[in-house]
Parts: C-alpha cells; sequence; structure tokens
C-alpha cells in the first residue's frame, strides 16, 4: 500500500525554515488547496515538532498527511499517509483502510507532479516503512 512519497524540490524548501521550525509548511499549504479537487475536504494544517499535518476529513478513520524534509538530500522532502497499515482497530472493529488510502495516495503523487516544482518522485517499499 502506497503511504509515503519521497520526492526532491528546492523550490518547494520553506523560506523560513530554520532549527526552531517544523519544515514542510510549503508542501502542506500546497496539499491544503490541492487535495479538495480531488475531493478531500481538509480540516486543518497544523505544525508538529516533525514538520506539518494535515486532517483528511473521514467518517470511518481517523486520516492525515505528514509533511516534512527528508534529510537524505538537501532538497529532499517526505510526504506520509496515516494509517499507513491496510486496517485499524476501533471499537474491536477491523476497518479496512486500503480504498481511502490508495485514493488519497494518487491524489498526493499527482497534486504533487502537477505543481511543476518537484522531481524524483518515488513510493517507499513496505520493507521500507516497516510494514511487512
Amino acid at each position: 500500500m502506497r503511504s509515503h512519497l519521497e520526492f526532491r524540490s528546492v523550490e518547494l524548501i520553506d523560506s523560513s525554515e530554520s532549527v526552531d521550525s517544523p519544515a514542510g509548511e510549503t508542501v502542506a499549504r500546497l496539499l491544503a488547496e490541492a487535495l479538495p479537487r480531488y475531493g478531500f475536504q481538509i480540516e486543518g494544517v497544523a505544525p508538529e515538532d516533525w514538520g506539518w499535518r494535515l486532517l483528511v476529513a473521514n467518517e470511518r478513520f481517523p486520516l492525515w498527511i505528514g509533511c516534512g524534509r527528508y534529510l537524505e538530500y538537501a532538497d529532499g522532502h517526505l510526504c506520509f499517509i496515516e494509517p499507513s497499515t491496510r486496517y485499524v482497530r476501533r471499537w474491536f472493529r477491523r476497518i479496512p483502510t486500503e480504498t481511502v488510502v490508495e485514493r488519497l495516495a494518487t491524489a498526493l503523487e499527482e497534486s504533487i507532479s502537477q505543481c511543476g516544482k518537484a522531481q524524483a518522485l518515488r513510493w517507499w517499499t513496505d520493507t521500507e516503512i516497516g510494514t511487512t
């Protein structure tokens, strides 16, 4: 299941980025504007200690995208969808996530690709994520 998208872009690095501020705001704001065109309602964009989080409206389970820097490269970025597992548990029930997460992954990839400022897009494998 696609949940972690790595890409490179100098243009999407936050100009105000510093040691004291979380990275990823530019990408998070870009996605907050783009994802509603794919039918996803964004409930909020908030800083975290590791980057920025977009809360995505979803009735069946909590759904969000994290945006931050990928320090493997000087111009690296990483967006990840949570949940990143095929099922979540709520009230002793197993709820499938794959259909919604895959639809969001497609919208995420298209939004980043179509902004014209990113290259070298690559989805991490389940092994890289650690979900196997």
